[in-house]
C-alpha cells in the first residue's frame, strides 16, 4: 500500500538530474505563492496568514498523494468568493477566529467529499458542468470578484452584499469622496504593473516585482500616514495543528458550500491537469486527482487553512521555471515556513491595495470573452445557457450560481434527449449508405418504404414524440408498407418506451404498415427480447443494417428507387 503512494513512487524513481531544476523552480514558485496566498485569503474573508498556512499544507499533502508531477495546488481566486459566501454569513463580521474555524471545517468537508468520491470512482461528476455553462459561471465569478475588490483597490470599504449592492456602494463611495488618493495610486499602479509585465515581459515575476515596489513605496513615502492600509506583522511560527470547532447549526450550510466547492475545484483541476499532461506526456487520472485534492484539503483543514484548488497560472510558472516533479512544491512549502518562522515581518509594509491588485488581475484571467463570442457565432442556444449561468452568479451569488450552472447543464442534456434530431433518409447518387433528406432534398426514395432515424436513446421522456412522428409518417399518401427505423443511434430502450413501441406496432399493423428495425445494437435488442417485444414485432423485421432491410423489401415488392423524396419531419 505504501509503495503505491505517489510520493513514495516519486522518491524511488527520482533522477538526480532533475534536482537543480526542481530547486530553482521552487524558489521561483515561492515568489508567486506568498503574495497570491495572502491575497486570496483576504478574498475569502480570512486573515492573510491563513493563505500561507493553506499553501504549505496543501503542497506537502499533494506531493505525497497527488498523481501529477507538475500541478501546483494552493488558494485560488475562483474559490475565494465561494468560501466567503459560505462562511461569512455564519461567522459575522467581527470574529476572525470563528471565520478561520469555519473555513477549516469547510476544507475538511471538501476533502472528505473528494476522497469519498475517489473511492466511489465518481470522477465523472465533473462532466455535470458543460463548457458553455462553465464559461458563463466563470465570467460571472470574475465580475463578482472585480466589483468586490474595487473599493479595496481605492482605499475604502463597502458594507453591502451581492454584486448590485457592492457596485452601488462602490459608485457611492467614489461619488462621496471616500477614495484614498495614495491607496488608489498604489492599487491602480500595481494593477498596471502586473498587466503590463504579463503582456510584454511574461518571464518576469510580475506579482513579486509589484509587491516589492509597493513595499518600497510604503517605506519611502510613508504611505501609512496617508491613509494606506497595510497587511501588518504576520503571526510567527509553524501553522498550528487544530481541530476546528463549529456549531451543529453550521453543518448544513457548510456542507452545501463544500459540495459546490468540490465540483468547481475538481473541474478546474481536471482541466488544468489535462492541459499540462499533454505537455509532459502524463495521463490524467480523475479519481486519483480527486484523492490528491482531497488529501490537500484535509491537510489544510487541520492547519487553519481553507479549501484549495489547482492553479493554472502557478502551475505554468513552475513549468516554465523547469519543474520536473512535486519536489518543486515541497521546496515552496519549506521556504514559506522558513519565512513565517524567521521573518514574519517581511510583508508587514505590504499595502492592502496591492493585494487587491493581485486579486483583480487574477479575476481578469477568469473572463472568457472570446469563448462567449465563439458560442454566439457557433451555437446560439449554448450562448444563452452561458448567459443564464452568468446571470445566476451575478444576480443570485456564487453558491446559487454553481447550482444553476450544474442544473442548466443537466437540463441541456435532457433537452437534447427529449427533442433529438430526427429525419427521413434517402439514397443519394454517388454516396454510399442513406442520408438525411434535410441535407439532400433531392435524395431518392423507395415507394412503399420510409427510412426513419431517431438520434437518441428511446426512453420515457421522448417515447411519445417518437410515436407521434412515426404515426404522422404512416399517414402520408401513399401509405408506406414498411417504416424502417435506422436504429444505430438508439443506444437504449426503457420499459416505458417498450410499452409505447408495442402499442405503436399494433396500431401500424392494423392499417397495413410494418415497423422494421435495422442496425439495432445487440444489447438493445436483448432488452427488447427481455421486454417481450420480439413476440409483438415480427422477428423477421429485425435486420443488421438498413441496406439489408431495404434489400429485403425490394425482394418482396420489387420496388425501385425514384426521385422527389417525401417531406421529412422537423427536428
Amino acid at each position: 500500500m505504501l509503495r503505491r503512494m505517489p510520493g513514495v513512487q516519486l522518491v524511488t524513481s527520482y533522477r538526480r538530474r532533475w534536482l537543480v531544476k526542481d530547486l530553482v523552480a521552487g524558489f521561483v514558485l515561492t515568489a508567486v505563492l506568498v503574495p497570491q496566498g495572502m491575497a486570496y485569503a483576504e478574498l475569502a474573508g480570512l486573515p492573510a496568514i491563513t493563505g500561507l498556512y493553506a499553501s504549505t499544507a496543501c503542497l506537502v499533502a499533494y506531493a505525497l498523494f497527488g498523481p501529477s508531477r507538475v500541478l501546483v495546488l494552493g488558494p485560488d481566486s475562483s474559490l475565494g468568493p465561494m468560501i466567503a459566501a459560505t462562511i461569512l454569513p455564519l461567522a459575522g463580521g467581527d470574529d476572525p477566529a470563528r471565520a478561520v474555524a469555519l473555513a477549516s471545517m469547510l476544507a475538511l468537508m471538501v476533502g472528505g467529499i473528494m476522497v469519498a468520491a475517489a473511492v466511489g470512482r465518481l470522477g465523472f461528476i465533473v462532466d455535470l458542468i458543460s463548457k458553455p455553462t462553465m464559461i458563463g459561471y466563470l465570467n460571472g465569478l470574475a465580475l463578482t470578484i472585480l466589483v468586490g475588490q474595487l473599493p479595496k483597490l481605492l482605499g475604502f470599504t463597502v458594507d453591502a452584499d451581492g454584486l448590485v449592492g457592492e457596485f452601488t456602494g462602490f459608485v457611492r463611495g467614489v461619488a462621496t469622496g471616500q477614495v484614498v488618493a495614495a491607496a488608489a495610486v498604489v492599487g491602480l499602479g500595481g494593477t498596471a504593473v502586473i498587466l503590463a509585465l504579463g503582456r510584454w515581459a511574461p518571464k518576469v515575476p510580475a506579482v513579486l516585482l509589484m509587491v516589492v515596489l509597493a513595499i518600497i513605496a510604503v517605506s519611502v513615502f510613508d504611505l501609512a500616514a496617508h491613509g494606506v492600509s497595510l497587511v501588518g506583522e504576520l503571526p510567527k511560527g509553524f501553522p498550528p495543528f487544530t481541530i476546528p470547532h463549529i456549531r451543529v447549526a453550521d453543518i448544513w450550510p457548510l456542507l452545501i458550500g463544500a459540495v459546490s466547492i468540490a465540483v468547481v475545484s475538481l473541474a478546474d483541476t481536471i482541466s488544468t491537469a489535462s492541459a499540462f499532461a499533454a505537455r509532459t506526456g502524463q495521463q490524467v487520472r480523475g479519481n486519483k486527482e480527486m484523492a490528491g485534492i482531497g488529501a490537500a484539503d484535509l491537510a489544510t483543514g487541520l492547519f487553519q487553512g481553507f479549501p484549495v484548488s489547482t492553479s493554472g497560472s502557478r502551475t505554468a510558472v513552475a513549468h516554465q521555471a523547469g519543474a520536473r516533479t512535486q519536489l518543486t512544491g515541497l521546496v515552496g512549502a519549506v521556504l514559506i515556513l522558513l519565512m513565517i518562522v524567521l521573518v514574519p515581518g517581511l510583508f508587514r509594509n505590504l499595502p492592502q491595495p496591492a493585494l487587491a491588485a493581485v486579486v483583480i488581475t487574477a479575476s481578469l484571467s477568469l473572463f472568457d470573452v472570446a469563448g462567449s463570442v465563439r458560442l454566439w457565432r457557433q451555437r446560439k442556444a449554448e450562448f444563452l445557457l452561458s448567459v443564464a449561468a452568468f446571470l445566476g452568479v451575478a444576480l443570485l451569488g456564487v453558491l446559487p450560481g454553481i447550482g444553476i450552472a450544474v442544473g442548466l447543464s443537466i437540463l441541456n442534456v435532457f433537452r437534447r434527449a427529449w427533442w433529438p434530431h430526427q429525419t427521413v433518409l434517402g439514397r443519394v447518387s454517388g454516396l454510399a449508405g442513406f442520408h438525411d433528406t434535410h441535407s439532400y432534398p433531392d435524395a431518392e426514395h423507395l415507394p412503399g418504404a420510409l427510412i426513419y432515424r431517431f438520434d437518441a436513446p428511446l426512453f420515457f421522456a421522448n417515447a411519445n414524440s417518437f410515436r407521434a412522428e412515426i404515426t404522422r409518417l404512416a399517414r402520408t399518401e401513399p401509405a408506406p408498407r414498411w417504416i424502417v427505423i435506422a436504429a444505430e443511434p438508439i443506444t437504449d430502450v426503457d420499459t416505458t418506451a417498450a410499452d409505447v413501441l408495442a402499442r405503436l406496432d399494433e396500431a401500424l399493423n392494423a392499417q397495413g404498415t410494418s415497423l422494421v428495425f435495422a442496425g439495432l445494437k445487440d444489447p438493445v435488442r436483448r432488452k427488447l427480447q427481455r421486454y417481450g417485444l420480439t413476440h409483438t414485432i415480427d422477428p423477421g423485421h429485425f435486420f443488421p443494417t438498413a441496406e439489408a432491410a431495404i434489400a429485403a423489401f425490394q425482394a418482396e415488392t420489387g420496388a425501385q428507387w425514384v426521385s422527389a423524396a417525401p417531406a421529412s419531419p422537423t427536428g
